[in-house]
């Protein structure tokens, strides 16, 4: 049988009071799913493909193709085409794509869809500005990341399913994290990894879980995450400032410095530059999992 990462199915939880979500997750930084926490949104019944068809199909959208991440052709999070959202709908109906929607304020761009979803009361101190929708078709994926502000994140799902791969910082040391970056190497399948070529999986501890319509995960802060969508769908995350003051830290200078930093490097060294980060990301990762 074929070796695979270690991976512990994420706790699950039907409903979840305010309490016992801080002092069970929130606090000590662990995730969860709740199954039921949405029911009562108009989102809920609502949003479906063909609801946002109805509502945002003149909508012109930013494309993300995940097979032309490691590339020095593009910014960070530089969408690599745009679409009518219409058009972008029938392309995933149709069959697996590798084209995404990323980070994409569409509520900005469709205000009356603020009125299908409330911020759930459950103790986070939600940014009621920035609620975000993702798109993805069959079989295309989110690159493992951990976004670049280390916020706290509630992840709805609507439309099909998604399957999410979580890993804690503490597993940083195993991931092949690239240098000046929010990801770990590109070319890894985190569902069947090479490992030869990535030997420090073997020790890195990670959760997962399959998100179905109208569930809701809960990712703390830094936590790294890989999504796939299994078949067409989309959802929406809030977020919450990070709480922890080293976090609050790292997300300005990811914010300020960082990712303007790797763009300007990307401009004057090229692929060179990417080439470089991933070779490092192998250098590096490999030496530090020898000591532990």
């Amino acid at each position: 049988m074929k070796e695979r990462l270690e991976l512990a199915e994420i706790p699950r939880e039907k409903k979840i009071s305010k309490k016992d979500f801080l002092e069970r997750y929130v606090k000590p930084q662990k995730p969860v799913v709740i199954e039921q926490l949405i029911e009562d949104w108009p989102a809920y019944t609502k949003w479906n493909l063909e609801y946002i068809r109805e509502v945002a199909g003149d909508k012109t959208v930013p494309l993300f193709d995940g097979k032309k991440t490691i590339s020095s052709k593009y910014k960070f999070n530089e969408p690599h085409l745009h679409m009518k959202m219409s058009e972008y709908i029938d392309l995933i109906q149709k069959g697996p794509t590798s084209y995404r929607i990323f980070l994409y304020h569409l509520l900005r761009e469709v205000p009356g869809l603020q009125k299908d979803f409330s911020f759930p009361k459950i103790g986070l101190r939600i940014l009621k500005q920035i609620p975000m929708l993702f798109f993805g078709g069959e079989n295309s994926k989110v690159f493992m990341h951990y976004d670049i502000d280390y916020a706290n994140i509630l992840h709805f799902h609507f439309h099909g399913r998604k399957r999410c791969i979580l890993f804690p910082p503490s597993e940083t040391k195993y991931l092949y994290k690239v240098p000046h970056a929010l990801i770990t190497r590109e070319d890894i399948d985190f569902m069947n990894p090479d490992f030869d070529q990535f030997p420090a999986l073997r020790k890195a501890k990670g959760m997962v879980t399959e998100l179905r319509h109208g569930e809701t995960l809960y990712m703390p802060e830094g936590y790294w995450h890989q999504m796939t969508y299994l078949t067409p769908g989309f959802s929406m995350s809030l977020r919450a400032a990070p709480r922890n003051i080293e976090n609050l830290s790292k997300a300005l200078y990811n914010l300020f410095f960082m990712r303007h930093f790797d763009n300007a490097m990307r401009r004057w060294k090229g692929q060179k530059w990417i080439d470089y980060k991933n070779e490092q990301a192998v250098k590096r990762t490999n030496k530090r999992a020898e000591t532990f």
